[in-house]
């Protein structure tokens, strides 16, 4: 598909998360790519699949992959493909790949030995963590949460947020304690999701050692769990709420929302109260991103805690989202 759209020789980002076979499928991947005559820049440590998304879009990339299942089981694992821009690859795209991964035998697979491709420069391995990192500091109000003196609490749920946020909110002076940051590919023997009864330690953690907030991500870190100071677990539903509010009331930014047909009709009413107009797509957060991209909206989402915002990247990000909710609060 790359070749047919002339992006051959191009520069395209791969990156991977902590489960099993992750980083070797990374590798794999970019020996076929180097192979296919791409070069590649391979995120060089397990990352953050917004990480990844941000990379390709600050580095102008035609496409990126990450290696993840996201928030499935760990027997689980997969491809996300990102296209121009660093966006979840739309409908047309995913359907043309699977086209031709059904047409497609071992003989059509050309590849170079990973550390042959590293030597010869065609694939380089960096690490473009500071990048990210202050791409989102710079559109979060530092001070503010400096001044708020916060304690917050974070479980990665043994992923790949924890470099990410811990450096966030340190950086923003918040006292911060984490859960379940060790490298554990079996996910501590739980689906890596932030929901309600997978937080459960937090709420407690929160409540016993008097923090202000819990913060939770998934195992590839683009959802998002939130557990307020009395322990109690946040619905998705009710974060996208408080945030469309807070963005249109406290930061007097002005555009409509985007949210699946499954999440809160909340949204329309404030968006309503605002002069706004709230849009509703199918399940799947490559349509709220392109929905988010053709209407220019502020925030997208989705009940089971995938949130985008605008001024970042195309797509979902939980480590920016727990960034934003900190100032919110």
């Amino acid at each position: 598909l790359m070749l047919q759209e002339g992006h051959g020789g191009k520069e395209i980002c791969v990156g991977y998360d902590r489960r099993f076979l992750s980083k070797e499928s990374a590798h794999w991947a970019a020996e076929v790519l180097a192979g296919s005559g791409f070069r590649v820049l391979m995120v060089a440590r397990s990352s953050p699949t917004p990480l990844i998304m941000y990379t390709v879009k600050r580095r102008n990339c035609p496409y990126g992959l990450a290696i993840t299942a996201s928030h499935n089981p760990a027997i689980y694992n997969g491809i996300k493909v990102f296209t121009e821009g660093g966006r979840d690859a739309e409908k047309s795209v995913t359907q043309k790949i699977e086209e031709q991964i059904a047409q497609i035998t071992p003989a059509d697979v050309k590849s170079m030995d990973y550390d042959r491709a590293v030597a010869l420069g065609i694939v380089r391995e960096k690490y473009p963590f500071n990048n990210y990192i202050d791409s989102i500091l710079q559109v979060v109000d530092v001070e503010k949460i400096k001044n708020a003196g916060l304690r917050v609490a974070i479980d990665p749920m043994y992923g790949v947020s924890q470099s990410s946020l811990r450096t966030i909110l340190l950086t923003c002076r918040c006292d911060v304690d984490v859960l379940h940051e060790q490298h554990d590919t079996l996910f501590g023997g739980r689906m890596p999701a932030p929901s309600a009864d997978a937080l459960k330690l937090l709420s407690n953690y929160v409540v016993d050692n008097r923090c202000d907030l819990g913060i939770a991500t998934d195992g590839d870190a683009d959802r998002l769990g939130i557990i307020d100071e009395y322990g109690r677990y946040l619905h998705a539903n009710t974060l996208l709420v408080l945030m469309y509010y807070y963005f249109l009331k406290y930061r007097n930014w002005v555009g409509p929302c985007v949210r699946n047909n499954s999440t809160t009709h909340l949204l329309d009413r404030v968006a309503l109260d605002f002069g706004q107009e709230c849009h509703e797509v199918p399940v799947g957060f490559k349509y709220v991103s392109a929905k988010m991209a053709e209407t220019d909206a502020i925030i997208g989402g989705e009940s089971s805690g995938g949130m985008a915002v605008k001024g970042h990247i195309q797509g979902k990000d939980g480590i920016y989202a727990a960034a934003l909710i900190v100032e919110m609060l």
